[in-house]
């Protein structure tokens, strides 16, 4: 299969929601990662999703929505929820709730699960997706399972390390602003829970619910929430972390006072680290050596910064 590159213009969008509406699968762009989408009430669709990624089928998948309204068609919001969508939708956040039934979304998404995972993304190419289809798209980030996320086009059109050749299109809209997938919330026992840390920080998402979330472990053999694999995210080569300097044949991604041949952020800004990591991971990683990243603070996007960079670096 020759994969499609296509512009974020009218024709470009048109064109992607025309292959999606036909069951096939179209990289687009989100403010967080590049994700894989398709039809999500299409179960053979979604079969796809699974087989081009090579992602075990127990691995739910995020539903990819307009709006709220939209969302609440697939699943049920309480107090709470509806006001986490209010502040933080269109945007970085996904939440975990209960599945309507009548939703019709196929039941692989959800991994049969009584639940559903929700967004709705701010990329105004993804909007214009979303709107021109007309309809939830299912749509993890578009990588093999448990290798780097794609922040650009190349990324996931790389048939080395990315899916061309596997996927009908890719909307290139340049490079995601985020850089790390979505924060996920839960709901554990009637708790707000932090399932994934990602592009909202958990601080800002506990001053909206007025409590702190609850931290559960993550089951990585029956996962409730996309990102709960131990291994993930993951380069060939060996990732070594909390690095103050380079051992022999390392390649030492820097941040802040630590230098390194590349670096996350040299003001220590953790934005422009998160925006970065992916991307400096891919072209690490084609060097073909050993890689080595300095400490990163754990708090705000550092929170997800070290999430992501320690899956990454787990034995696989």
């Amino acid at each position: 299969m020759q994969t499609l590159i296509l512009g974020h213009d009218p024709q470009g969008v048109r064109a992607a929601a025309d292959l999606l509406a036909q069951g096939e699968l179209v990289a687009i762009p989100t403010e967080t990662v590049y994700g894989l989408a398709g039809d999500a009430r299409n179960p053979r669709a979604v079969a796809r999703i699974y087989e081009a990624k090579g992602r075990p089928s127990f691995n739910p998948l995020i539903v990819h929505l307009p709006d709220l309204a939209a969302a609440e068609r697939i699943a049920v919001f309480d107090d709470a929820a509806l006001a986490l969508a209010r502040a933080f939708w269109p945007g970085a956040l996904t939440m975990v709730l209960p599945l309507r039934p009548e939703a019709g979304i196929a039941s692989l998404v959800t991994a049969g699960l009584d639940t559903v995972a929700i967004r709705v993304p701010a990329h105004p190419a993804a909007q214009a997706v979303l709107r021109t289809f007309g309809g939830p798209l299912a749509a993890p980030s578009a990588n093999p399972s448990g290798r780097i996320s794609p922040t650009t086009a190349a990324h996931v059109a790389d048939p080395e390390s990315g899916l061309g050749g596997c996927i009908a299109a890719v909307l290139d809209a340049g490079a995601c602003p985020v850089g790390v997938e979505s924060t996920i919330v839960g709901w554990v026992r009637g708790r707000p829970a932090l399932l994934r840390p990602g592009g909202v920080a958990a601080e800002a998402i506990e001053s909206v619910l007025g409590q702190p979330l609850a931290r559960p472990e993550g089951n990585a053999e029956a996962p409730t929430s996309p990102g709960q694999l131990t291994s993930h995210y993951a380069p060939r080569a060996s990732l070594r972390l909390n690095a103050g300097d380079a051992r022999p044949g390392e390649l030492l991604i820097g941040f802040g006072p630590v230098a390194g041949e590349m670096t996350l952020s040299q003001t220590g800004d953790l934005a422009e680290a998160a925006a970065r990591l992916f991307d400096l991971l891919h072209r690490a990683d084609a060097e073909g050596r050993p890689i080595a990243v300095a400490p990163v603070p754990d708090a705000g996007l550092g929170a997800a910064i070290n999430d992501r960079l320690r899956r990454a670096a787990a034995p696989r």
